[in-house]
């Protein structure tokens, strides 16, 4: 019988049943939308592509702007810390995680000391 109370807190309150029958109306307005699509579509064919004004889609590397080249002036600035950070990025994740978690360690560290 407690889900059909009311939880009073300082900031506001929390009914258990309201939320439930929030999703529920959300669910049922996602379903009408989803109901209004066209059926017509196929996946996979010429409806999938992207439409360019009737041109077709240019090859992938003719079109492709590399990062390198929208950011030079960025990179050659900072040459100097990019050429000695460069070799702490193994690619895999798990040395990412743990430089999360050393970092994080003595922000903690800092917090406490200082705190």
């Amino acid at each position: 019988m407690d889900a059909l109370f009311t939880l009073d807190t300082g900031a506001g309150f929390w009914n258990p049943l309201l939320w439930v029958l929030g999703a529920a109306v959300a669910g049922v307005i996602a379903l009408v939308l989803y109901s209004l699509g066209r059926r017509d579509y196929k996946p996979g064919t010429a409806q999938a592509e992207p439409f360019l004004s009737g041109n077709p889609e240019p090859e992938k590397g003719l079109v492709h702007v590399r990062a390198g080249n929208l950011y030079w002036g960025f990179l050659d600035a900072m040459e100097g810390y990019y050429s000695s950070i460069v070799s702490l990025h193994t690619g895999d994740l798990h040395d990412y995680v743990l430089w999360y978690l050393g970092v994080s360690a003595l922000f903690l560290i800092v917090v406490v000391i200082i705190g």
